[in-house]
């Protein structure tokens, strides 16, 4: 349904337990234990909050954890005007009965009762809930058939028996119901002194309460023992793309000649780029640029001018090993950039040429390369011709990593 739509329902989050099974921790009790940044709880609680905004909530928790809470209240994503706190009892069916009695007094008919430790309750398990309690059910639960071979262990250890899993089915929350009748329910059972219920739910069949099934959701897990809690914080914490970005700069001198070579194009000209190698400045600028993104160093040291072997060298051999480091140390090259500064030759006529040699050389998509040029305005050395810089920037992505 539609928040405008939304049935009068309040929320009540179990939070008083100890969570002896997930063991000790400086956080305290699991609910408050962090996932993806921030308590259990507070997960838990923005389900709610995000889907019915002005429902009442009330939070049940143990009288030691009333600064958890108040921490964790913090970091729920969205308002928190709306929520109460109660201190539970020492069971689950105490805690419950606590909240149910602190809702009482709220103006609504229905009321939806949640773990605290299950952070996964999604909108659409949410709305099967809530539709079914439009329908006219007084009790509902969310549950997933089970899939798994069952089997009963005799007292000697060994298998007595295999169950036939037809028909059964592991219980989830939220279990919702219609308020008065779970209110109702819950103070015979604890007039009554019955008090081995495990789940809401249970409550209300004991009562004789029809309890309509709706379909549950797969990862709408409880967090019961640590491990739990590292596989939620691994599913909340998605790993995020390694992005790097490096940058280059070169700089040539000028001198009389037939032409300069850029980007790997040979272009007539009345001088030439003076260096070891065919001094072609975009190249090297880009090789450093690729380089950075892996913190490989330089292109001096991996070709060093005093070498002979360089002498005339083609720079795309420099471009080439460059790409495969930073292929070998897992990178993806995703963008290359050059800003080419000069008075002369003219670079326009030559940057899509440009353009398909670095894609060539790279091994990439024409449309992630980007060539540019602009002159000095006739200022400095490279406004009175005596040389050309270029500026580099490259994109690598290197895997994934978590935030």
């Amino acid at each position: 349904m539609s928040a405008q739509n939304r049935i009068n329902c309040g929320v009540i989050i179990v939070a008083a337990g100890r969570g002896e099974r997930a063991g000790s921790h400086p956080d305290g009790p699991k609910q408050y234990r962090r996932i993806a940044g921030r308590p259990v709880i507070s997960h838990t609680l923005d389900a709610f909050v995000k889907w019915a905004p002005d429902a009442p909530i009330v939070v049940v928790i143990h009288a030691d954890d009333r600064d958890l809470l108040a921490a964790a209240l913090l970091q729920v994503n969205g308002s928190s005007g709306n929520i109460r706190v109660v201190t539970g009892g020492a069971s689950r069916q105490q805690s419950v009965l606590a909240g149910l009695e602190a809702m009482a007094g709220a103006d609504i008919e229905h009321v939806l009762i949640q773990d605290a430790v299950r952070p996964f309750a999604d909108p659409a398990l949410l709305d099967r809930v809530e539709a079914a309690l439009a329908a006219g059910a007084r009790a509902v639960l969310p549950a997933v058939a089970v899939a798994d071979t069952l089997k009963r262990a005799g007292i000697d250890g060994d298998v007595a028996e295999t169950v036939p899993r037809a028909g059964l089915f592991a219980a989830q929350t939220p279990q919702a119901f219609h308020f008065q009748t779970i209110l109702d329910a819950h103070r015979q059972a604890a007039a009554g002194g019955q008090s081995d219920f495990t789940d809401d739910a249970a409550i209300a069949e004991w009562a004789g309460v029809p309890v309509r099934l709706v379909e549950g959701a797969v990862g709408n897990v409880k967090l019961t023992l640590q491990k739990d809690i590292i596989m939620a914080d691994e599913r909340l914490s998605a790993p995020l793309p390694d992005v790097r970005t490096g940058n280059g700069y070169d700089v040539h001198q000028l001198e009389p000649g037939d032409g300069v070579t850029l980007c790997g194009i040979f272009i007539p000209h009345d001088q030439r780029l003076k260096g070891h190698s065919d001094a072609d400045v975009a190249l090297h600028a880009l090789t450093d640029a690729l380089l950075a993104t892996c913190g490989a160093g330089d292109i001096g040291d991996h070709f060093p001018p005093s070498d002979p072997q360089w002498k005339g060298a083609p720079s795309r051999i420099f471009l080439e090993h460059a790409a495969g480091i930073v292929r070998q140390n897992g990178g993806t090259i995703m963008n290359a950039d050059v800003s080419l500064i000069a008075e002369a030759p003219k670079i326009g006529p030559h940057r899509e040429a440009m353009r398909m040699k670095l894609s060539e050389i790279l091994a990439i998509s024409l449309d992630r390369c980007s060539v540019k040029a602009t002159t000095n305005e006739k200022i400095g050395f490279i406004g009175r011709r005596e040389g050309i810089a270029a500026i580099a920037t490259a994109t690598v992505v290197y895997g994934k990593r978590k935030p």
